[in-house]
């Protein structure tokens, strides 16, 4: 019998018979080992625990308490739930399913109607039905005609024994009766799943393409323990009530019409107050730091594009061009550098002017997939708090410095104390994604690298993360749904001067060529106002708040008078106030007011029209206090000036 070579995780190397099987090799470790084992993993692919193995190759055992454990519990529970759905509906369809750290899902297709929340209860229950049965779950292997025969009328199905054929055959997992397209490793029968959970149902177009027909996805988890479900249910429910998307709903912030098209929110007076708040807190920093704002077009001719080489790099995630006609194409910008280059390049300039920096509130589009788009984090159309600065060689690393320094001094400002640093770096093997300069390229790093070693500050490093034109500092944190973004960059640029052939005239008369730095200090206000929304958890401080304050008259007619003298003064001032004169009951005026998160709710009544007083209630808070009205302003206005900080009250 021939012999397979396997190369474990530590870098030994075994001889096994052809037709060996993961859980043996798991077993000639350790009996243990074999116990707890539930596939393998061979050149990084799946393979079912009893499945003979006909190739060797670099293997891993797959235990139960392994996160990739977890994958193959939750693929075996995909595959229940599609003998359920196939037991509970006639004609359906299947598209793709698939397990990884967040769950499992099914694609379905049925032509009367899609499977709708409501029923998956019942279907819930057909699988616990299948679960206690304890059915043998059998890899077998098809030729494609027979593959074909089983996928019968599914346009989907046919499409993945096509995808999925190799030599002629296309694998499958069998349950009595029932047959699947294999996809990762599943557990021996259907017993072994004990808990999960059908969450939800959304759209998703067939293999991520909006082209594509639209299907309909069931989203469900599944776990070894309960408490460990339990948990992730709780967590679940913490990052919907943080969703932006609900908050923004709920708070009537901003919404998307899909008559006007995917990805192009429209800011409500609430979410439009948001985001200038945050647009003129940023202008005033940046002016404050040195920066001159400007303003630039928003289309650009194609060969400004080609010339700065994002036409190249970047031509995938660009708009198509519009042909005006005469021989000129415009295209819709995706970044702002090119502009601000157009600005350094409208002078001559003097090393005297250096560092020049250059910053505006930049609108940009770019072409995301339909699939890929989400409320306000992940939009074709968007504005960059975008800011660029023209450096001598030996400024780089005191500008780089004072960037970060004004970065962090911005986050103190917004409360936001959860991130971390990560230099970003080319993949030097990748010479198509990267301009091609080997030294451009080492030098930058190290400056970068430099940098962060001299302010002391921690970071990891990521080959295969820099821009296609120089590497960077991101700034990563985390969403309330648990997805790490880049909050702000700071990038380093010798190529674009190079490209545009930007001068200064230096101390000694000559021509010196600038180095650029690119940088956002707090990402795009769709992105910023997304992310703000969820960590606030749409209970903005007052220096933010779309409403800061509701005055509330016991009576409209005794003390109306008095609530818009209150109001009046407080608009003066420039707080956002205002008075609900509905007439409602003052339990409800006062519950609205706390859903929808204002920070200052107001009560007048008798006494406080006497005492030139308001009986004032925060949010969150169950108890009212009553103060002088005097006393409330200054409160408030230092509340705003501290930009709602403890520390500076």
């Amino acid at each position: 019998m021939s012999q397979l070579s396997f190369e474990f995780p530590d870098g030994s190397v075994k001889q096994f018979d052809d037709g060996v099987t993961a859980q043996d090799i798991a077993k000639s470790i350790a009996v243990s080992l074999g116990k707890k084992s539930v596939a393998g993993k061979v050149d990084g692919q799946f393979v079912n625990n009893d499945e003979p193995l006909h190739k060797g190759g670099k293997i891993e055992i797959v235990t139960s308490d392994s996160d990739d454990g977890l994958s193959v519990l939750r693929a075996t529970a995909a595959q229940i739930l599609k003998m359920a759905i196939a037991n509970d509906f006639d004609n359906i369809n299947f598209g793709e399913s698939a397990a990884d750290e967040d769950g499992f899902f099914v694609d379905t297709d049925k032509p009367d109607t899609q499977i709708s929340v409501d029923q998956l209860e019942d279907l819930s229950k057909s699988m616990h039905k299948i679960i206690k049965e304890d059915l043998p779950i059998k890899v077998v292997f098809l030729s494609t005609d027979e593959a074909k025969k089983v996928a019968g009328n599914d346009p989907y199905q046919s499409e993945l024994v096509k995808e999925n054929a190799v030599d002629g055959q296309v694998k499958f997992f069998e349950i009595g009766d029932f047959k699947s397209i294999a996809e990762g490793a599943v557990l021996p029968s259907t017993g072994k799943v004990k808990i999960f959970k059908l969450l939800s149902v959304a759209g998703a177009y067939w293999q991520g393409k909006s082209s594509n027909p639209m299907l309909q996805r069931i989203y469900a988890t599944a776990f070894n323990k309960q408490k460990d479900l339990d948990a992730d249910l709780e967590k679940r429910q913490e990052a919907h009530d943080r969703d932006h998307r609900v908050i923004g709903n709920q708070l009537d912030l901003f919404f998307v019409d899909p008559k006007v098209g995917a990805g192009l929110p429209y800011w409500m007076p609430n979410g439009a107050t948001i985001r200038r708040t945050i647009e003129r807190y940023i202008v005033d920093k940046e002016v404050a730091n040195g920066y001159e704002h400007v303003y630039t077009p928003v289309l650009a001719n194609l060969d400004l594009y080609k010339q700065s080489g994002h036409w190249a790099h970047y031509r995938e995630d660009m708009f198509p061009p519009m042909d005006m006609g005469d021989g000129e194409m415009l295209e819709l910008r995706p970044m702002n550098c090119p502009s601000h280059i157009q600005i350094y390049n409208h002078h001559i300039r003097s090393y005297r002017e250096l560092p020049l920096r250059i910053a505006e509130l930049g609108m940009m589009h770019r072409y995301e997939k339909s699939g890929a788009l989400s409320g306000l984090q992940r939009v074709r159309e968007m504005t960059l708090n975008d800011g660029h600065t023209f450096v001598a060689l030996d400024q780089i690393q005191e500008e780089f410095k004072n960037i970060l320094n004004l970065m962090v001094d911005v986050y103190h400002d917004f409360d936001i104390n959860d991130y971390t640093f990560r230099l970003s770096y080319r993949d030097p093997q990748n010479t198509e994604k990267y301009f091609d300069d080997d030294e451009m390229w080492e030098k930058a790093q190290s400056m970068l690298k430099g940098a962060m070693d001299e302010m002391g500050l921690n970071y990891t490093e990521a080959e295969g993360e820099a821009a296609f034109y120089g590497p960077k500092l991101d700034v990563q944190t985390k969403t309330a749904l648990g997805n790490e973004e880049t909050l702000s960059t700071i990038q380093l640029d010798f190529m674009l001067p190079d490209r545009f052939d930007l001068h200064y005239v230096g101390e000694d008369g000559k021509q010196h060529r600038p180095v650029m730095i690119h940088r956002g200090l707090v990402s795009t206000m769709e992105r910023f106002v997304a992310y703000l929304t969820e960590i606030y958890k749409g209970a903005f401080p007052t220096w933010l708040a779309p409403h800061q304050v509701k005055i509330i008259p016991v009576s409209q007619d005794k003390h109306g008078d008095y609530a818009k003298k209150i109001n009046e003064q407080l608009r003066k001032l420039k707080i956002r106030s205002s008075v609900d004169s509905r007439g409602e009951k003052m339990g409800y005026l006062i519950r609205d007011a706390q859903t929808h998160k204002i920070p200052y709710t107001l009560v007048v009544g008798d006494e406080e029209v006497n005492d030139n007083s308001v009986s004032v209630r925060r949010y969150g808070e169950k108890n009212t206090e009553s103060e002088s009205l005097d006393s409330f302003v200054d409160e408030i206005q230092k509340d705003i000036n501290s930009y709602s900080r403890e520390d500076n009250k």
